[in-house]
């Protein structure tokens, strides 16, 4: 189970793993993150940042070390980790790689009320998705091919596995969409026979009642 953090968003990992390089100003932090592709390992909203590292000084974590101003812009506060900040990094990150959580899916929302489309729409949706999925795969193997060639895997890690990810996505994706195609979906004739006569939904929850979509 996850710990409850005193901050628990997880931009503030990211900003904590970035100070523990060196210390940096929120616009330094900012585009380091932007420039190593951070919000693509996780939802980063850009506009809490100022928050997030207001909240880590708060709590200990960060602590300010100077300022630092360019030409006629508004002066920039520096922040640097903590030793707490660091124990909450490592101790963060430990919780992150051991633990399983629940994680909120778009397509598992979307497939969880897959019955409200007939199967024949379904079959064209998933085809557009596992082009796009397909697409994608191919770019993550040449950023690893590529990137992979001057930087030490261990920094790729996260691309790697977001690259799997999307392999075994696929893969089901292409198994579930094969057997809507071929028929052997279970209740597949039954699911295309209601949204053929008008889609009932008070029918549809008798038909499952009555376990007449396992057939």
């Amino acid at each position: 189970m996850a710990k409850k953090r005193k901050v628990g968003n997880l931009l503030a990992l990211a900003v904590l793993a970035t100070l523990y390089e060196r210390p940096m100003h929120r616009y330094e932090i900012a585009s380091t993150l932007r420039e190593r592709g951070k919000d693509r390992d996780m939802d980063i909203k850009w506009g809490s940042l100022y928050t997030v590292v207001q909240n880590l000084e708060k709590h200990g974590f960060l602590e300010i070390v100077g300022s630092e101003r360019d030409g006629a812009r508004p002066e920039r506060t520096i922040y640097r980790i903590t030793d707490p900040g660091r124990a909450e990094l490592t101790d963060w990150t430990r919780e992150l790689i051991a633990n399983t959580e629940p994680e909120h899916h778009r397509f598992v929302a979307g497939l969880s009320v897959l019955g409200l489309l007939p199967p024949d729409e379904v079959i064209a949706l998933l085809g557009t998705r596992i082009e796009q999925l397909e697409r994608e795969i191919d770019s993550g193997r040449t950023e690893l091919r590529v990137v992979g060639a001057s930087v030490p895997r261990l920094f790729l890690i996260e691309s790697e596995f977001r690259v799997a990810m999307l392999e075994a996505e696929a893969r089901w994706t292409r198994a579930l969409r094969a057997e809507l195609v071929d028929g052997t979906f279970p209740g597949v004739d039954l699911w295309r026979a209601m949204h053929a006569a008008g889609f009932d939904p008070a029918a549809v929850a008798a038909h499952i009642e009555g376990g007449d979509l396992q057939a």
